[in-house]
């Protein structure tokens, strides 16, 4: 696949990622393999159902999600996508979430999306920040800061 190809297809996964809605997500589908894998720090599945399911879940579960990709780096058969989230949680609606994350984009030799490995901090960026797990979490994050 020749780099013009490879950079077509991840802005095109990109648009379709950070314009990301409810009413949408078959438009990020139709860039994805029918044996995708997404991973992040909660979940692991593989397949375009699965991929589906995990979108779906997050407009279930957060108010207004929203995407911004703010850099892409590019390796023969991979894509860095650098990006922040917003959101408020349903459940907590005073708990506006703020994520900043690296996806792993893999592309196959078929110009579609195989995989989408999410790496970001949920104990910092978000069980810390949740009520009751706040309060959990700070002698666990104090064993691990080195004094100052």
């Amino acid at each position: 696949m020749k780099a013009k190809q490879r950079t077509d297809i991840i802005q095109a996964y990109v648009a379709a990622f950070t314009n990301l809605r409810s009413d949408n997500i078959d438009t990020l589908l139709s860039l994805v393999d029918n044996d995708v894998r997404f991973s992040d720090p909660f979940n692991d599945v593989q397949s375009k159902d699965s991929f589906c399911a995990i979108f779906e879940h997050m407009f279930k579960t957060c108010d207004k999600p929203r995407f911004s990709v703010t850099d892409i780096a590019y390796s023969d058969q991979l894509a860095y996508l650098r990006w922040e989230m917003t959101a408020r949680l349903k459940s907590w609606p005073k708990s506006d979430l703020f994520l900043s994350g690296m996806s792993e984009i893999h592309i196959g030799e078929d110009g579609l999306i195989t995989a989408h490995v999410d790496h970001w901090d949920s104990a910092s960026q978000l069980l810390a920040k949740l009520p009751v797990i706040k309060t959990l979490m700070r002698p666990i994050l104090r064993l691990f800061r080195i004094p100052v």
